[in-house]
């Protein structure tokens, strides 16, 4: 039997696996991937864990919840009377399943239309062969050129804590939980906690966040870590800052958290499901990189130059399971770059472009530069914010929280960062990822013209208000 040849075989069918692998085939490269997701029936599940436990789903959840809000708070106000409001948590975690079934044949077919061949099963590596490499793909092997790896990350467990998926969870579990948990506590306030938390807070359940550090959302700007602070709280959100997990003992139905509070006072809470998220690892497991030598640094993730490069010849790669943000677009420019240096091109990643978004009510985004950052590092800048309150399409919307606020260089005017706290954030912010892309003046975006009515119109008074001279405010 003739082992099957590859020019190119991409390890993980996630945002950044698939992407490369489809960008390498249209640069007229034959490409396999290999990837073992599988869905409750044992099938491949491509789309790796943004598609099948991260980003889709949680979204299908956010939305859900979302509407179950709106319409027990907020719908009265547009003269809309419900009676007897009641959620279905079968089928609306049945509703997420499908879009993310929607997703995995969407890659599936992205793969057909491509030709790329797929591989259901654990990629690994078997040794150096003939200027390429020999891999195991499931329970077949196969010979590749050149290799991606795209093999993602794995939610960081917490000593003595370990996920069971039914009491403690991480973001997996949280996206099956059958039925509201009258009491849920999230350790870690990052991205997944606040979503997660958000999510059946908005149901119904009582949330309290344990957070080790000192400072709230310490990544995103201040003003606008202070501004989500202040409505989460209003939410009902319980963030407490500061605390020192003692011990997690898990009960037979519940789960007790033993912690050291902000002030030094020893307390114990008692939750029905337990969320943990305090971040993510790379994944190497199974990946056999003692095979062929290849190099990890002291967090397991792989070693790679500015071009994705690992220290083996023809070996590339991407994603979570290498150094930077851990963002699904993050991996697909990635994915995208390294494809095309493969096929002698100048693939291009800029780091300080990429935006970052938190899709809580109201939604986070932001771009560049953070007021503190540029402050510690002694930049002269400008700054200028504009509420959605005197927005009218937020008005409108009966969402005027929070704010868009621009940074800009006090000499040349340059945008340096762009922050939103709002409604739709994570659309708004693409306006000022194109602007930095192109280095663009706050200036530029005051002189667009923008649509009225429309919430993008808070992007231009927030230029506008770096020069002092809003028109709505």
């Amino acid at each position: 039997m003739t082992t099957k040849q590859f020019d190119v075989v991409v390890i993980g069918g996630g945002p950044g696996g698939y992407i490369a692998a489809i960008r390498a085939a249209q640069l007229g490269m034959n490409v396999a991937c290999v990837d073992e997701w599988k869905n409750a029936q044992g099938g491949d599940a491509l789309g790796g864990t943004c598609t099948n436990v991260g980003c889709i789903p949680s979204k299908a959840l956010l939305q859900s919840s979302e509407h179950f809000d709106h319409a027990g708070h907020h719908f009265a106000d547009h003269g809309i009377s419900l009676d007897n409001l009641k959620i279905d948590i079968a089928k609306m975690v049945a509703r997420k399943d499908a879009v993310v079934k929607q997703n995995n044949e969407g890659v599936r077919y992205l793969f057909k239309k491509n030709k790329v061949s797929f591989f259901h099963g654990r990629g690994s590596f078997v040794a150096a062969k003939d200027g390429g490499y020999e891999l195991k793909a499931g329970d077949e092997t196969i010979i590749a050129k050149q290799v991606i790896l795209a093999t993602g990350s794995n939610a960081r467990q917490l000593p003595g804590a370990e996920f069971d998926e039914e009491l403690i969870l991480s973001n997996d579990g949280a996206l099956r939980i059958p039925a509201v948990p009258a009491k849920l506590g999230v350790i870690g306030s990052g991205v997944i906690g606040l979503e997660m938390g958000s999510v059946w807070r908005r149901l119904g359940s009582e949330v309290t966040i344990l957070e080790a550090m000192p400072a709230f959302l310490a990544a995103a700007d201040e003003s606008v870590a202070k501004e989500a602070a202040k409505v989460f709280k209003k939410q009902g959100l319980d963030i407490q800052l500061s605390v020192k997990i003692s011990k997690v003992t898990k009960g037979k139905k519940d789960v007790t958290i033993a912690y050291t509070d902000a002030k030094g006072a020893e307390q114990t809470l008692v939750v029905d499901k337990l969320i943990v998220s305090i971040g993510r690892v790379p994944n190497t497991i199974g990946l056999n990189p003692e095979a062929v030598g290849l190099k990890l640094d002291e967090r397991g993730a792989i070693v790679v130059d500015d071009e994705c490069k690992t220290n083996l010849p023809g070996v590339w790669a991407i994603g979570d399971v290498v150094r930077g943000p851990m963002l699904a677009h993050k991996a697909e420019e990635e994915g995208v770059a390294v494809a095309e240096r493969m096929a002698g091109q100048h693939g291009h990643v800029n780091f300080n472009t990429i935006p970052w978004v938190i899709y809580t009510s109201p939604e986070i985004s932001w771009v560049g530069k953070t007021e503190q950052q540029l402050k510690a590092e002694g930049v002269a800048y400008k700054a200028g914010q504009f509420p959605f309150l005197a927005n009218g399409r937020a008005r409108a919307l009966g969402d005027t929280t929070g704010f868009v606020k621009f940074l800009a260089d006090a000499k040349t005017d340059e945008i340096l960062g762009v922050h939103i706290i709002g409604p739709f954030a994570s659309e708004l912010i693409s306006e000022a990822v194109v602007a930095m892309e192109f280095k663009a003046s706050a200036e530029d975006i005051a002189r667009i013209c923008h649509a009225h009515p429309s919430l993008s119109e808070a992007t231009k008074e927030a230029a506008l208000a770096v020069d002092k001279r809003t028109l709505n405010f």
